[in-house]
């Protein structure tokens, strides 16, 4: 199973964020932490600002922080989020193609789901915390500082 870049970037940052203490990265600090666009940044701190995992303040004094509940959140149930209900392949058809002429007697769909909810049910007991303990932290660490280390 392949993750979408936005469950991705939402791991990332809650990791960062996780590691970040007293400090208040900007998304945009953070987006440049991690390499990745601005606005696919914004979307998806959005989007845990609203699952209230992350709190953001703006203007002078602004930035990110990892709530409590951010801190807590089990990486499954982020996961769940980001990816939604949907099954690992589209036998219905309704990304634009045509329904698979197996779906009313294949086995490979259950198989599948299977599959997934044993994916999400081995990541629902992590929590963000336990993640960024070491190696993990530290190199989020070094990662924000930037090569000059500062």
């Amino acid at each position: 199973m392949r993750l979408l870049r936005s469950t991705d970037l939402a791991l990332r940052v809650l990791m960062r964020l996780a590691v970040a203490g007293d400090a208040t990265p900007t998304t945009r600090q953070v987006a440049e932490d991690m390499d990745v666009p601005y606005t696919h940044a914004a979307k998806v701190v959005a989007e845990l600002q609203h699952l209230r995992l992350v709190d953001a303040r703006r203007g002078r004094g602004g930035g990110l922080a990892l709530t409590e509940k951010g801190r807590t959140a089990s990486v499954g149930a982020v996961v769940r989020t980001f990816e939604g209900d949907g099954d690992v392949v589209d036998c219905e058809g309704t990304s634009g193609t045509a329904p698979c002429p197996l779906n009313s007697g294949c086995r490979l769909r259950g198989a599948l789901r299977r599959a997934q909810e044993a994916f999400y049910a081995a990541l629902d007991p992590v929590t963000v915390a336990e993640i960024v303990t070491a190696p993990t932290g530290p190199l989020l660490l070094d990662i924000s500082r930037g090569p000059q280390g500062g």
